[in-house]
């Protein structure tokens, strides 16, 4: 068992305070190097099982979106991340924070959601490098 960077337990560790439970399917996209190893898993543990990629195919219940600066177009990876989510999922844009290499400025997030057609809800500090912002995609009518 591992314990979180704040000494919190499963229950209190940045995974939950994101809502992930067991048996949720979580689409991880925009992984790289210098993501939050410790952060990835512990989703991974609240949702007791992997995180799908892009190439998953079937529909998801929440993303995880590694996003930096130089990743190109935001407006046009939150389009992506939404090609598998649920109506009504969550994605969970996670950027560096603010002062670190690659910042994404909130401003850019603000103007980028509702052009993607995402609602942006909440901000929290997830780990020492890296901010989550939840977006909350619109539910599909049928």
């Amino acid at each position: 068992m591992s314990a979180t960077a704040e000494g919190g337990t499963e229950s209190s560790g940045p995974a939950s305070r994101l809502g992930f439970k067991a048996g949720m399917v979580v689409q991880e996209l925009g992984w790289d190097q210098d993501t939050d190893d410790q952060l990835r898993v512990a989703i991974e543990d609240a949702i007791d099982g992997d995180m799908v990629d892009g190439d998953y195919g079937n529909v998801v219940e929440a993303v995880v979106l590694w996003w930096r600066n130089d990743d190109g177009d935001l407006v046009d990876g939150l389009f992506d991340s939404i090609t598998d989510l649920v109506g009504g999922g969550v994605i969970w844009l996670l950027t560096p924070k603010v002062g670190r290499p690659n910042a994404v400025d909130p401003a850019d997030i603000a103007e980028a959601a509702p052009i993607a057609g995402l609602a942006l809800t909440t901000t929290a500090a997830v780990s020492s490098d890296w901010v989550a912002t939840k977006l909350i995609a619109p539910k599909t009518v049928s």
